[in-house]
């Protein structure tokens, strides 16, 4: 059995990693919702086709993605530290976790927004509608089911990322996990942290799905 401080410190450990992997979620997306967008459209069959821009963007998400993440943590310390005054804590791992996860997130919102019916857009260019209009009203709105699907695998992705960081002391059930079942051999503890890290998946899969459902029920 567990005694109090073990279970307060699973209990802490499980809203650090909330905190974690909803904020950089949610930060992650400020960064690449836009620019997934502005891949989708700068594309040469894009509503805006710009092959300087569009190489640039593609570029760099590339090179962003390549970069494994527990490298890209530790090479990102400098500038955590800049941010948040620290390189440790749940706080400290959100900066690399949006690294790593806005252009994952920018890769999807792209294949999301090419989904789209090219026949709805040529009707909403026929109309006169401007490029930003058909962007909120038309792209977005089209391709929101697959935008709520890709909002569920970036979650689940960024938790993982967020049990990752626990190697270099980023908090969470993942820190929990390293030092309590890998440096003290506590199987016990590293596999409570395991099951907890997949009962979070699984209810935020469950959460987007329904909700992708839902929307999807609409639009029929």
């Amino acid at each position: 059995m567990f005694d109090e401080a073990v279970v307060s410190m699973i209990l802490q450990g499980i809203v650090d990693t909330l905190y974690m992997t909803l904020v950089s979620t949610l930060f992650g997306y400020v960064i690449g919702l836009p620019w997934g967008i502005a891949l989708a459209v700068t594309d040469k069959e894009g509503i805006r086709p710009n092959s300087v821009a569009y190489r640039i963007l593609d570029v760099a998400a590339n090179i962003l993605r390549s970069i494994p993440f527990l490298i890209l943590l530790i090479l990102v310390i400098p500038l955590t530290r800049a941010i948040v005054g620290k390189s440790t804590g749940a706080t400290a791992t959100i900066v690399p976790l949006v690294i790593s996860a806005a252009p994952f997130i920018a890769r999807m919102v792209e294949s999301s927004i090419k989904e789209v019916d090219k026949g709805v857009i040529e009707a909403a260019q026929s109309m006169g509608a401007s490029t930003m209009q058909i962007i909120m009203k038309v792209l977005l709105v089209e391709s929101r089911v697959s935008l709520i699907s890709g909002v569920t695998i970036a979650i689940g992705t960024i938790l993982g990322y967020s049990a990752m960081a626990g190697t270099v002391g980023g908090g969470g059930l993942g820190d929990i996990a390293v030092r309590y079942g890998y440096y003290r051999y506590q199987l016990d503890i590293m596999i409570v942290t395991v099951v907890l890290l997949v009962l979070l998946e699984q209810v935020f899969q469950s959460v987007g799905m329904l909700i992708a459902k839902k929307l999807d029920r609409r639009i029929v």
